[in-house]
């Protein structure tokens, strides 16, 4: 496996991290200021938008995109380090038209819509004049098992009626988010279990959605919003359903794993500034007449840091490889794999380095309380890290069963007399 990086590569990163030091990384502070006084969205986004744009630093995440439309058709592989970096600032991703849950989004679009869902909904999120959710996550029941789902979508004419209630729906608070893609049941009573589910767009302003909160994550607010919303009555026009009915199920695998992965890439980066801060702070303070890092804990931390990052990277990028070439479904295993690795890490890290800055570490006057906030909300986003483990495992059996000459159903083995 070769993971260098091509020129084209080497040559963005170059681009991206110059744009970071010069334009994001002084914009740190004044972000955290507005949106402290309550100036959403700050007041210099829209112009470090059309900056990255000119730049060429725009959509870098899509792969098939079209000639007239605006992207760098990076492959994962080629996309992996620049998410790397956007992910040292939480909000950069924004800046470059990269961030969730928009980019799944618009892969939905790409992938499964018509030409005309393209035209009203997909044209301006790549040209970021609009923002976007995705409303899967129900309250009453475990939504990472999505056949639980319990929203119904039922037809009626030339329209769906939706009734459901839906939370922790990510950038719904956004003044600029203008669609919903839900995922509801068009068919509960269909045997096959996978085939009960659809997904159609939500226009926000619709007759009948009510956010109803915003809701806070360990006691951390995000403007953008994890909100609950209440859908009564509400109707849209057939012609908003994505691919067909019963194809939800299908769009969603499509969906998370690019999802999963480009959470992980952004996740390196936060991990490797944590790390930053520790070895900084380290080599700056002194007890009990020694730097910290001299002392035998804060010396360890950093080496395992060091290890645990680059361990997690390699696998990120075998992922984003085995992505481009088998598809999703073909890294399905390594998929939830590095899902269950990589947030673990960062909480890991972020932690380590909140207990060498002391008390100064649980401040605003670092990132990394968000840092390990995040990397805390990652391990339930896009499936709790117990569902990623059972579908590990699961294909580690089905894969020894196969070398042995069975297939599934058998979870086991027959018994041999």
């Amino acid at each position: 496996m070769d993971f260098d990086h091509s020129p084209k590569t080497q040559e963005l990163c170059r681009r991206l991290s110059q744009f970071m030091e010069n334009h994001i990384t002084p914009r740190i502070r004044g972000h955290h200021d507005e949106i402290s006084a309550g100036n959403f969205p700050v007041s210099f986004m829209e112009d470090l938008k059309a900056l990255a744009k000119s730049e060429g630093l725009w959509n870098l995440f899509l792969p098939h995109l079209k000639d007239d439309e605006d992207g760098t058709r990076l492959s994962n592989l080629e996309y992996a380090p620049l998410a790397e970096i956007m992910g040292r600032v939480l909000w950069a991703s924004e800046v470059f038209n990269c961030s969730a849950p928009d980019t799944g989004n618009m892969e939905v679009f790409h992938m499964f819509g018509t030409k005309a869902q393209k035209a009203q909904w997909l044209a301006p999120l790549l040209e970021g004049e609009i923002r976007s959710a995705f409303a899967m996550t129900e309250p009453d029941v475990c939504s990472s098992d999505a056949t639980n789902i319990q929203t119904i979508i039922r037809r009626d004419g030339n329209d769906y009626i939706i009734n459901g209630r839906k939370w922790f729906i990510s950038n719904a608070a956004h003044p600029n988010c203008k669609v919903m893609i839900l995922m509801g049941k068009t068919d509960p009573e269909n045997d096959d279990r996978h085939r009960q589910q659809s997904m159609i767009i939500v226009p926000m302003d619709t007759d009948g959605v009510t956010i109803e909160r915003n809701i806070s994550i360990m006691n951390h607010h995000s403007p953008e919003g994890h909100c609950e919303i209440l859908f009564k009555d509400v109707r849209v026009p057939a012609r908003n359903i994505i691919s067909g009915e019963g194809d939800g199920f299908m769009i969603a695998q499509a969906r998370l794993g690019p999802g999963r992965i480009h959470h992980c890439m952004r996740s390196i980066g936060q991990s490797e500034l944590a790390l930053d801060l520790m070895v900084e702070r380290a080599q700056e303070r002194k007890a009990f007449g020694k730097y910290l890092h001299q002392h035998g804990a804060v010396g360890e931390w950093i080496a395992r840091s060091r290890m645990e990052i680059d361990q997690a990277r390699l696998f990120v990028l075998k992922t984003a490889d085995m992505i481009d070439k088998v598809g999703a479904k073909g890294a399905r295993k390594e998929i939830s794999m590095i899902k269950a690795i990589v947030p673990h890490m960062q909480t890991t890290i972020a932690d380590r380095a909140m207990q060498v800055f002391g008390a100064m570490g649980i401040s605003p006057d670092t990132p990394l309380v968000d840092i390990w906030t995040w990397g805390r909300a990652l391990r339930y986003a896009d499936g709790p890290d117990e569902v990623h483990l059972r579908s590990i495992a699961r294909i580690e059996i089905s894969e020894s069963l196969e070398k042995q000459g069975y297939t599934l159903p058998y979870l086991t083995p027959p018994l041999r007399p």
